[in-house]
């Protein structure tokens, strides 16, 4: 088994892999867009401002992938209940993926030592996804 996170954006999803390439350097595997869709989606279920939209993308961060999309339900999306976790090598690049990360975004608990790590953080990014930085202790 693996699992792998899936965030819907609400129109933004191509703004915020850019910002994941700057900010985490990650690798974009693949992206398409609801016009580019091999099978023509159900009558209704796509607005036509969203042809121009992310249907789907992959990227890489690390080892990981995270898939994303723009969400066509017109449902506005809430990330709530979970957090994106980043293992950094070491405190400098926790440093760096933390204020890369809150770039825009909402600090929760700055990066500081804890009991159970030399650098542990947690933040909002500027689209709303929660992540917890951390190095974990050799």
């Amino acid at each position: 088994m693996h699992i792998q996170p899936y965030l819907h954006f609400d129109g933004r999803c191509e703004e915020a892999i850019e910002f994941y390439r700057t900010a985490l350097g990650t690798e974009l595997e693949m992206m398409m867009r609801y016009r580019e869709s091999p099978e023509p989606p159900p009558p209704g279920m796509v607005p036509p401002s969203m042809e121009n939209k992310v249907m789907h993308a992959s990227f890489r961060i690390g080892d990981s992938v995270v898939m994303a999309s723009d969400d066509c339900t017109g449902t506005q999306t809430r990330f709530q209940g979970f957090q994106l976790t980043l293992t950094a090598a070491d405190e400098a690049e926790a440093q760096r993926c933390f204020a890369a990360l809150a770039d825009g975004g909402q600090v929760k608990m700055p990066l500081a030592k804890t009991f159970f790590s030399p650098a542990f953080g947690m933040l909002a990014d500027r689209f709303g996804v929660p992540w917890m930085v951390i190095v974990v202790p050799r």
